[in-house]
């Protein structure tokens, strides 16, 4: 996947210094005067005198320069894909000779495909960019600027575009839990009669029944008019909850990365099963995107996930704004439960009436040290306890150990049937 937004162009003004012309210049005329001064010969000062002509007139000969870097705004791109960004560097007032070329961003590696030296593009090149971690990755250029006489350089740093990196979701389908769901003709098979393709029931005839619906050879055989009742298929509304709060190092740090990775794979699979997907942000900049179909409702969630793009609403404290979630919604959370606001964010969506179902991203403990087996067996005990009480107040949490796949994690939720009760 590549996508690129409209051009971004950066204007700057250069601030001259000596080149090593003006020092080499500076340094002979000085000698060529010394050696005339002690020789007695008035040849020497002739000759100087040229380069002491250049040094003086060198500040005149300076004007202002402004020049502009055309970047290629924001391209977008999954891990390990490569992309094509393209700058170019121009004079917009003044004189100069420019030449530019890439800094070292880290995590991207970037590799020069073409130089570009012509009228159009004085200074341009082509990057081949790309990564293997998701995330925001800012692209510069380092501007290199020669006045025309060669006497005074500058040198400055542009930025030249972002690259947004994806991570590629597993395409393995989510198990979402048991529920009622909104009457919108989906793919999620459940227990109520109505249009669908999965057989449910024969029932007698009523006035009011489409002819379409009666069973003839059923009625044949009993003399009377028979109906095939079908299991009706309806469509969910899945909300994806982050918790973005800040962690302790170690385990707890690094569990952003699961969080980042599970989001994307349950918006992806709830989309491409038709439902209805939000994402809400909770913690050090609470953020949030009303719900959507559509493949590009998954490029708008990840962007809200990794704080990019400017479709995302920000919001204020550390509850999930009602509008965020849909009447009904089924609520995915991943978090490491360390943080006291998230739980009560979730323990106040559940009050609500939604299906609440967590994903615990702590992998270990969250301390810097290892602990001896009595403290670690207290720790483990303790997150049980917590466990035990979420689910009192029917909030499920799941685990997600080393070396399983997400969809697996999901089937370990309870499997039992959820009565919403919607309070406001």
């Amino acid at each position: 996947m590549r996508h690129r937004d409209s051009r971004s162009a950066v204007e700057a003004e250069l601030h001259w210094r000596p080149a090593a012309l003006v020092y080499m210049l500076a340094v002979s005329a000085a000698a060529a005067l010394a050696l005339a001064v002690i020789l007695g010969r008035w040849q020497l000062v002739v000759f100087a005198a040229p380069m002491l002509g250049v040094l003086v007139t060198a500040p005149i000969q300076l004007a202002r320069t402004r020049i502009q870097v055309d970047g290629a705004g924001v391209l977008r791109c999954f891990e390990s894909e490569e992309v094509v960004l393209g700058a170019a560097a121009f004079v917009e007032e003044g004189h100069a000779l420019l030449r530019c070329e890439p800094e070292p961003s880290p995590g991207l590696e970037m590799r020069v495909e073409e130089a570009a030296d012509s009228d159009a593009a004085p200074a341009g090149v082509r990057l081949a960019v790309s990564t293997a971690r998701w995330g925001r990755y800012p692209v510069t250029m380092r501007v290199t600027a020669l006045s025309p006489a060669g006497l005074a350089v500058a040198a400055l740093s542009l930025p030249a575009g972002e690259v947004y990196v994806y991570p590629i979701a597993d395409p393995q389908p989510m198990r979402l839990p048991r529920t009622e769901y909104p009457e919108r003709i989906g793919t999620h098979l459940t227990p109520r009669h109505g249009p669908g393709v999965e057989y449910a029931d024969i029932r007698v005839y009523t006035p009011g029944d489409q002819l379409r619906t009666v069973n003839w050879p059923v009625s044949a055989r009993r003399g009377r008019l028979y109906v095939t009742e079908r299991l009706t298929n309806r469509a969910a509304d899945v909300v994806v909850l982050v918790d973005n709060s800040l962690q302790a190092p170690g385990p707890a740090s690094e569990s952003i990365e699961l969080s980042v990775r599970g989001a994307a794979q349950v918006a992806q699979s709830a989309l491409q099963a038709g439902d209805r997907t939000a994402v809400v942000c909770l913690g050090q900049a609470p953020r949030w995107l009303r719900a959507d179909i559509g493949r590009r409702q998954f490029y708008r969630i990840v962007d809200t996930v990794l704080d990019v793009g400017d479709e995302h609403l920000s919001t204020s404290g550390s509850l999930a704004p009602h509008a965020a979630v849909p009447i009904g919604a089924i609520v995915v959370a991943f978090s490491t439960l360390l943080d006291t606001q998230f739980a009560l964010a979730l323990i106040d969506l559940r009050k609500r009436g939604h299906v609440v179902v967590v994903v615990d991203v702590l992998r270990g403990t969250p301390f810097s040290e290892d602990l001896d087996p009595t403290m670690a067996r207290m720790w483990q005990l303790e997150r049980m306890s917590m466990y035990r009480d979420m689910g009192t107040v029917g909030v499920d949490i799941v685990a997600w150990p080393e070396g399983t796949r997400l969809d697996q994690v999901m089937r370990l939720i309870p499997d039992r049937r959820r009565i919403v009760r919607v309070r406001r």
